[in-house]
């Protein structure tokens, strides 16, 4: 009887069934995100290296420059991907509700020890333009989008006026949590956001139509004679 070539046992082994678990370079990619996370916590910006973060995740060198091309794209998808599940906009019916739901998620990661890779990645943007175009593209823009399409349902269900601009708005609304956040003149916290969601929003929502002059309000009765 013939014997099995090395090349057709090999090819036998892989159409079997694959190992239970992540794929590998799954497991890489994962291992390389946390061990961002971990080393960030640890030694700040700065002293974080690509070569670092490999000898850390067990990995190769070459492994994480396939996936991120610098070190800010690859601190700002790290904390992107731990905090994407929270951040999420919900769809209660209200856009008050909706945003200030969201909002206190943000000031909840906010005040974790997530805050501090926060102010590593703002404080190495001021010298390093490529560090907050990574965090202005990977983390602020998908959240952005989410918050035009919960802002668009406010619009549509009346709650908001048709014409607001909401890029505006939604500075309006998130300026003054990074403000309190970076400054620390005042606490964010959950009654700081209810506050500021009614304030911003109250001034977006449609105007009352304007009683006609002379015309009695409802259920009130001129007198006359």
């Amino acid at each position: 009887m013939r014997q099995k070539s090395s090349a057709q046992r090999r090819g036998e082994r892989g159409r079997g069934k694959r190992a239970p678990g992540r794929p590998r370079s799954e497991q890489a990619r994962v291992s390389i995100l946390r061990s961002t996370l971990k080393l960030l916590g640890e030694n700040g910006f700065s002293d974080l290296t690509m070569e670092g973060v490999a000898e850390h995740a067990d990995v190769g060198k070459a492994t994480v420059y396939r996936w991120w091309p610098s070190k800010a794209a690859l601190v700002a998808d790290a904390f992107a991907g731990s905090t994407t599940r929270k951040l999420h906009f919900p769809d209660t019916g209200s856009v008050r509700t909706d945003m200030s739901q969201q909002m206190r998620q943000l000031i909840k990661i906010f005040r974790s020890r997530r805050g501090r890779i926060v102010s590593a990645i703002l404080a190495a943007g001021q010298s390093d333009r490529d560090v907050i175009a990574a965090f202005r593209e990977r983390f602020l823009k998908p959240r952005r989008q989410e918050a035009y399409a919960t802002l668009r349902r406010g619009i549509a269900r009346g709650e908001l006026r048709e014409d607001v601009d909401m890029d505006l708005l939604l500075d309006s609304l998130y300026g003054p949590i990074y403000m309190r956040f970076l400054i620390r003149h005042d606490k964010l916290s959950p009654d700081f956001v209810d506050n500021l969601c009614k304030l911003v929003l109250s001034g977006a929502s449609p105007s009352p139509i304007p009683r006609a002059p002379g015309r009695p309000r409802h259920g009130i009765k001129r007198r006359t004679g």
